[in-house]
């Protein structure tokens, strides 16, 4: 979770309503600092329906472990009971339980952000894990229930929901891990492809080691954009506002590259089996962790022999899921309430059926819903298998083709300066600071990847190619794959590449977006990485390399009228660090000197065919 979704969800807390007056006659609230193996004692909420479970039966448990507290309107009710996420749930009769993680929100010990799986050789050894574990055994002697629970969470509630699956207790009968940052280097909250996530990362890592509660980054200037820049290079944070007191920014800077320390945290690679029943849940338009729940529910799917392992993809920014109706996120509209179905028709039905016994009709492999078409999907596998690729090739003047370039022909060149002091902005301007102005960052966080891209589009940084208007409908089922023959002037650069559905000219219904460019897909490679994670490699200059970009999976329909857009740039600021676009061994140390302004190039020819590769239905 970031610092802007942070502020959206003080905002969020402070608009919700108090507490309805007949709360406390619903709940039996208890309070409990509940004693973990090596002593520290958690602080643990408990709510007890009043109401009478059904005859002969006891309910069960719904636990939830969080940093983030529980209790904002300070009333000792939790916003969860009467919030949309849980409500279906609830409703049909749970215990809810609720606990704050090690060092945060009055629970005792030393919070740890990036959490690490436990040395296991070592009997004496701690980790999330095993304090879930020794919560749900708390569980089992002290709250009454039927004995099963049940564990969700969303964001890095999400990721503690997969560390207790490391250290699974028999009593917990299903998962829902939502959101998952299930590897921060590779492509969720810290890092994607190697690029550094300033803006959001800078204000997170203040607002979770300030204290044991929030506290916000006093920035002094509105447009965060404006901030970033002055702050100039990356060793700058510490020296000018940090000052070696926060933790997760001393491993940050400690370990640039995909070492050891990364890999050790990295749940895919640790957690390849799914103990229970697990719900997978992620958004296609989720701006923090778009990567983590699809490649933590592929790492598991190998070993499913149980078929225990599901995944569930929506049109969904960032949490969304839990709040809103889903129907629309900014212009874009989906044609149904697709949170709301999510809750009411999926997860309280997964969650019934593994805590209450009762089940229905049997969950598909992949629920992913289609963009375009607005339309669930059931699928048997996700990516699907046996899809064949398809491609869109940059060439002349331009122009995107869905065949390759003719032999013969003369390579096609564009080029572009790309300076570090001018980076292309992420989002209209201003990026407003949660400090002062929260309202505004509430609202720009989480539909800034369906905003229309044209406010980039005729910068001289950003190039396109584009189809003309299609003949027939292209469906976009799958991983895509950006392959960009690039040369520089420099020795580093990043490289971002966006896959873009562009309206037809007339729209109906809503006049505003036609000709609007709308993201599909998007993502960053820091270049230095374009060889491996492990060991970054300078440019040499001029020399012509292809470059990989993974864009991630998605599920589109290019409706028939519309055009293909693919846009290419080297600066997203500040959602990223500047590259200096000169190699140095790390940018979080690059000096003001090493950043210069350098020419890139995209090549496209037979011999270098730069394009982008897309699964598409047989």
């Amino acid at each position: 979770m970031t610092a802007t979704a942070l502020a959206a969800i003080a905002l969020l807390l402070a608009a919700a309503p108090e507490p309805a007056p007949d709360l406390a006659l619903s709940w039996e609230r208890s309070e409990v600092m509940v004693p973990m193996r090596d002593g520290v004692r958690l602080r643990t909420v408990v709510h007890v329906p009043r109401k009478a479970p059904p005859q002969g039966e006891k309910f069960p448990v719904l636990f939830m472990r969080t940093p983030y507290g529980f209790d904002p309107d300070k009333s000792g009710f939790s916003f969860w009971l009467t919030a949309p996420w849980l409500r279906p749930m609830l409703d049909d009769g749970y215990v809810l339980v609720l606990q704050c993680v090690r060092g945060r929100f009055g629970s005792e010990g030393t919070y740890v952000m990036e959490s690490v799986p436990r040395d296991r050789a070592d009997p004496r050894s701690v980790d999330e894990g095993t304090d879930a574990f020794d919560t749900v055994e708390w569980i089992l002697g002290n709250v009454p229930s039927n004995g099963r629970v049940g564990m969700l969470g969303v964001s890095i509630p999400g990721r503690l929901v997969a560390m207790a699956m490391l250290e699974h207790h028999p009593a917990v009968k299903a998962y829902s891990p939502q959101a998952t940052p299930a590897d921060n280097f590779l492509g969720d909250d810290l890092f994607h492809q190697g690029a550094f996530r300033i803006a959001s990362m800078f204000d997170f890592v203040f607002s979770m080691e300030s204290g044991p509660e929030y506290a916000t980054f006093p920035f002094d200037r509105l447009d965060l954009y404006d901030w970033f820049l002055g702050l100039g290079s990356l060793a700058n944070v510490d020296a000018r506002h940090f000052h070696g007191r926060f933790p997760m920014w001393n491993e940050i800077v400690a370990h640039p590259t995909y070492d050891a320390y990364w890999k050790r945290r990295s749940l895919p690679r640790v957690l390849t089996h799914a103990p229970a029943p697990t719900l997978h849940v992620g958004g296609a338009f989720d701006q923090e962790d778009r990567r983590g729940p699809v490649a933590l529910y592929e790492a598991m799917e190998r070993n499913d022999a149980e078929g225990w392992n599901f995944l569930v993809q929506g049109p969904w920014a960032h949490r969304t899921w839990r709040l809103g109706d889903g129907d629309r996120l900014g212009k874009v509209e989906f044609g149904s309430a697709t949170g709301k179905f999510f809750r009411e028709e999926v997860q309280a039905p997964f969650f019934a059926c593994h805590l209450k016994g009762r089940c229905g009709g049997p969950l598909p492999e992949a629920l992913v819903f289609q963009t375009g078409s607005n339309l669930w999907q059931r699928l048997p596998a996700w990516p699907p298998k046996g899809a064949k690729e398809r491609s869109v090739y940059l060439g002349a003047g331009g122009r995107l083709s869905f065949g390759p370039p003719a032999p013969g022909k003369p390579e096609e060149v564009r080029a572009w300066t790309s300076d570090p002091a001018s980076p292309v902005p992420y989002q209209v301007r201003p990026v407003p600071a949660p400090n002062l102005d929260g309202k505004g960052a509430s609202a720009a966080w989480p539909v800034w990847m369906v905003a229309d891209q044209r406010f980039v589009s005729d910068r001289p940084d950003v190039v396109s190619w584009q189809t003309g208007p299609l003949a027939e409908d292209v469906v976009l089922s799958g991983s895509i794959t950006a392959h960009l023959f690039f040369s520089t002037t420099g020795t580093d650069a990043d490289l971002v590449a966006k896959l873009v559905d562009v309206q037809p000219e007339k729209v109906e219904g809503d006049p505003s977006l036609g000709g609007a460019q709308i993201m599909v897909a998007a993502e960053i490679l820091r270049g230095r990485f374009r060889k491996g994670f492990e060991r970054p490699v300078p440019f040499t200059p001029g020399k012509v390399e292809e470059v990989t970009i993974d864009l991630l999976t998605r599920n589109h329909l290019f409706r028939k009228g519309h055009r293909i857009l693919v846009q290419v740039q080297s600066t997203w600021f500040p959602l990223y660090d500047r590259n200096p676009q000169t190699f140095v061994p790390s940018v979080f140390q690059a000096k003001e000197s090493d950043f210069r302004a350098r020419t890139h190039r995209i090549h496209a020819s037979s011999r270098h065919p730069s394009r982008v590769t897309f699964q598409s239905p047989e």
